[in-house]
C-alpha cells in the first residue's frame, strides 16, 4: 500500500515497560517488520519512546497522512500504583462525601485480621460536597444551588487542586446536575471527569472509584501525551485500551483510566494473533518483563471483565481480565525475617537494572541468577549491545549469601545454588499467578497451550509448564516484542453502558428502543476514529440477573437472551432457575472498527536437522546439575527444523531454555513449538 505521494505507510507500535521500550515498525508495502529495544526512561518515558523512534533502522518518520503509531503506556499505571498522580478533590452529593473511605467494608484478606484497607486516592478534607438531591428515576428532589459553586472554587483554589471527580448520586439517570457543575469548573480551568460521561452506570462506589481514579491519572497521562502528539505532529497516533482496542490520542488523553492496562493488554491481542496464525485457540499467555509478569487465559476470545481492581482501586471500565504478579527479571532477591528467601515484587527497574547490566545495581534479580547459570548469552543481550558484568552480578549474589547464612558453620552456599534458589522462588510466584486464572476459574491448565513471551518469559516457560501440566509451549519469534506487536494488530474499540434496571418481560421491540441512543452515539464516535463504515462492527449485550441477586451475567442481546441466560448461569454457578423472575440492569454497547493487521506468511516447512545453527557450547546449570548445553541462533533456524533439550535458543532480544526431556519444532510461522517431556529421574 502506497500513499499519492509514492511513499509507503508505516505503522509502528510501542510498549513501554519497567526496564525496556519496545518497538514494532511495519512497513505495509514491503511486508517488512523491524523491532527495536531500548532502556526505558522511568523519570522521563517520553527519552525513550523519542529516542527509539531515532534509533530504528528506517528512513524518518516524517509527518505523513499513511503514517500509524500506536503506542501502550505505563504512565498512567505507575501514577496510580506510586501514588504520584494529580492532586485530586472528589464533589458528590451532599449526604455522601464518605463514600471513597466506607466503600464495600469487605476486608481484602479474608483471614487476616490486620490487612487494613487501602488508602482513598482523595483525602477525607478534600471530599467535598454540594447541595442537590435527585432519586432514582432522575426527578429532582433538592435543585442545585448554584450560588454555591462560587464557594466551592475558591476550596479548591486554596487547596491547589488540578483535577476534580464530580459524581453525584443518579446522576447516570439523569447528568443535568452533573453538567452544570462541570462546566463551571471547567471553565474555571480545572481537569474535571464527570462520571455521566465516563461511566453512566448504578453501584455508587465503584463508580465514585473509577471517576477519582481517571482524575487521578488523567493529568499526567495528558501532559505525557501532551509531549508525544506535538512530537508526532501530522502522523494518526493511537493509544491502546486496556479493553484490547485502540482509541485516538485526543480521547486517551481525557480517559486516562481507560489505559492503565495498555501493555499488557497489547501483549493478549498479540498473542492471541499468534495463537490464531499457529491453530492454537486455547492458550494460557504468559509476559514475563523485566518488573512484572501478566498472565491471562485465551479460549478462542479475549475475556473482558468490568469488574476489576488496580492498585487496590476498583475500576468498573472493561478491561481484558488479566492478572498481574510483582515478577520479573529485574525483581529482587532479599532474605526476610525469618531466613526464607523472597524474590520480589521490588524491582531493579530499568535504573540501575539488575547487577550484571553494569549500571550500579547491588542487589542480585532474577536476570544475575540466570546469567550465574549460564542462561543468558555471554556476548550479552540487545545483540551485544548491553554486555554482560558477570563479576558484577556474582557481587550481588555473594551478598545475597552473606544474608542468608551469616554465621552458619556449614559450608556457604554456592553463588550456583543460591541462583537455582531465585529461579524456583520466582516460577513458584508465577506459577500461582497462573493458578488463579486457570484452575480457581475452573479451566484445567493441561488443556492450553502456554504462549511465553516477554523478554524473560522463555528461560522459564519449559519448568512452569512441567509444574502446571501443561504438555506444549509456544514462543514466537517477536517473544520480546509481542506487545508493541499486539497494537499494531488491534483493532479500535469504543464500550458504552447505561444502568436501566428493568424487568426481564420488557419487550424485545423496547429494549432495540433503549439501545438506539448508544448505537448511534457508537457509530458516531466510530467516524471520529476514522473507521470507514464497511468496518464498522457493533455488539449489544445486557447485563442480567435473577430478581434479589447483587451481581449479573453478561449476555449477547438476542431475541433468545432469557435461554442465553441461563445457560450462562448454570455453566457458572452450576445451577439455573428458569421459573425466577430476571432483572435487566445494564445495557452494554461494543463498537469496533477493523484494522488491517500486518501480513505474514507462512513458509514451507525443510529439513529437520538443525546442527547448522548451533554456534557454542556452554557449560550450564540446570536443576539436575551441570552439564554441557548447546546454544542456537535463532535467526539460524528455519521452519522445519527440530531440536532436543537441553538446549538454549537465543535472540538478540530473549532466550529460551529448553530442559533435557523437552523438544522443539520451528512451525510455518517461524515459533517455537516446545512439547514438554516426563521430569528427568
Amino acid at each position: 500500500m502506497k500513499s499519492d505521494d509514492g511513499h509507503s505507510h508505516l505503522a509502528l507500535g510501542i510498549d513501554i515497560g519497567g526496564t525496556f521500550t519496545d518497538f514494532v515498525a511495519y512497513d505495509h508495502a514491503s511486508g517488512c517488520v523491524r523491532t527495536l529495544k531500548v532502556l526505558s526512561t522511568p523519570a522521563d518515558p517520553a527519552q525513550a519512546v523519542l529516542a527509539g523512534v531515532r534509533d530504528l533502522p528506517l528512513r524518518a518518520l516524517a509527518p505523513h497522512a499513511g503514517h500509524t503509531i500506536v503506542h501502550g503506556s505505563t504512565v498512567a499505571t505507575n501514577a496510580l500504583l506510586e501514588r504520584k498522580g494529580a492532586r485530586t478533590a472528589f464533589v458528590t452529593t451532599r449526604g455522601i462525601r464518605d463514600v471513597l473511605q466506607i466503600g464495600r467494608q469487605t476486608r481484602r484478606k479474608l483471614y487476616d485480621w490486620f490487612s487494613g484497607s487501602v488508602p482513598a486516592l482523595v483525602s477525607p478534607e478534600l471530599c467535598l460536597e454540594v447541595q442537590e438531591r435527585l432519586d432514582h428515576h432522575g426527578q429532582v428532589l433538592t435543585p442545585l444551588e448554584m450560588q454555591s459553586l462560587p464557594t466551592l472554587l475558591s476550596v479548591l483554589r486554596k487547596s491547589r487542586v488540578e483535577s476534580v471527580a464530580l459524581s453525584l448520586l443518579f446522576s447516570f439517570v439523569n447528568p443535568e446536575h452533573e453538567r452544570r457543575i462541570g462546566h463551571y469548573l471547567r471553565q474555571a480551568g480545572f481537569f474535571v471527569t464527570l462520571s455521566h460521561e465516563l461511566i453512566p452506570e448504578f453501584r455508587e462506589f465503584e463508580r465514585a472509584s473509577t471517576t477519582v481514579v481517571n482524575a487521578y491519572v488523567s493529568p499526567t497521562l495528558n501532559r505525557y501525551l501532551g509531549t508525544l502528539d506535538r512530537a508526532f505532529a501530522g502522523i494518526a497516533f493511537h493509544i491502546m485500551q486496556s479493553n484490547g482496542g485502540r482509541i485516538q490520542v485526543a480521547q486517551a488523553r481525557q480517559e486516562g483510566v481507560r489505559s492503565l492496562l495498555s501493555g499488557p493488554a497489547g501483549g493478549v491481542v498479540g498473542a492471541a494473533y499468534i495463537g490464531k496464525l499457529a491453530g492454537c485457540s486455547q492458550l494460557i499467555t504468559f509476559d514475563m518483563g523485566g518488573t512484572s509478569t501478566d498472565v491471562a487465559v485465551v479460549n478462542g476470545t479475549l475475556r473482558v471483565t468490568s469488574e476489576s481492581v488496580v492498585g487496590g482501586m476498583p475500576i468498573r471500565v472493561p478491561m481484558l481480565d488479566i492478572h498481574t504478579v510483582g515478577a520479573g527479571g529485574g525483581s529482587l532477591a532479599r532474605v526476610d525475617a525469618g531466613g526464607a528467601l523472597r524474590v520480589g515484587p521490588d524491582s531493579a527497574g530499568a535504573d540501575p537494572g539488575p547487577a550484571c547490566y553494569g549500571r550500579g545495581g547491588r542487589t542480585a534479580t532474577v536476570t544475575d541468577a540466570n546469567a550465574i547459570l549460564g542462561r543468558v548469552p555471554s556476548t550479552g543481550l540487545l545483540g551485544g549491545r548491553l554486555p554482560l558484568d558477570l563479576d558484577a552480578a556474582h557481587q550481588a549474589m555473594a551478598g545475597l549469601v552473606r544474608a542468608w547464612v551469616p554465621d552458619s558453620a556449614d559450608p556457604a552456599v554456592t553463588h550456583e545454588e543460591a541462583a537455582l534458589g531465585i529461579v524456583q522462588v520466582i516460577n513458584a510466584e508465577m506459577e500461582r499467578a497462573i493458578r488463579v486464572i486457570s484452575v480457581e476459574r475452573g479451566h484445567d491448565p493441561g488443556d492450553y497451550v502456554l504462549l511465553s513471551f516477554g523478554g524473560a518469559g522463555g528461560v522459564h516457560a519449559c519448568e512452569l509448564a512441567r509444574a502446571l501440566t501443561i504438555g506444549r509451549v509456544l514462543v514466537p519469534l517477536s517473544a520480546s516484542t509481542l506487545s508493541a506487536l499486539g497494537m499494531l494488530v488491534a483493532d479500535v474499540f469504543l464500550d458504552y453502558v447505561q444502568t436501566v434496571m428493568r424487568s426481564g418481560d420488557l419487550p424485545f421491540e423496547e429494549l432495540e428502543r433503549r439501545f438506539a441512543p448508544l448505537v448511534a452515539r457508537a457509530h458516531d464516535d466510530l467516524a471520529i476514529q476514522k473507521v470507514p463504515p464497511q468496518a464498522q462492527q457493533i455488539h449489544c449485550e445486557l447485563d442480567i440477573r435473577y430478581r434479589g441477586q447483587s451481581f449479573d451475567l453478561t449476555v449477547p442481546f438476542s431475541p433468545a437472551f432469557h435461554a442465553a441466560f441461563h445457560e450462562q448461569h448454570a455453566r457458572r454457578y452450576g445451577y439455573r432457575n428458569e421459573g425466577a423472575d430476571l432483572e435487566i440492569v445494564n445495557l452494554r454497547v461494543r463498537a469496533m472498527g477493523h484494522v488491517t493487521p500486518p501480513r505474514m506468511e507462512a513458509q514451507p516447512l525443510g529439513r529437520a536437522d538443525s546442527s547448522d545453527a548451533v554456534r557454542e557450547t556452554r557449560r550450564l546449570i540446570l536443576p539436575s546439575g551441570p552439564c554441557p548445553v548447546p546454544f542456537f541462533d535463532r535467526r539460524a533456524l528455519q521452519p522445519g527444523h527440530h531440536l532436543s533439550g537441553p538446549a538454549v535458543i537465543v535472540q538478540d532480544d530473549t532466550t529460551t531454555l529448553l530442559l533435557e526431556t523437552d523438544r522443539a519444532c520451528v512451525d510455518a510461522w517461524h515459533n517455537l513449538l516446545i512439547t514438554i517431556g516426563e521430569p528427568c529421574a
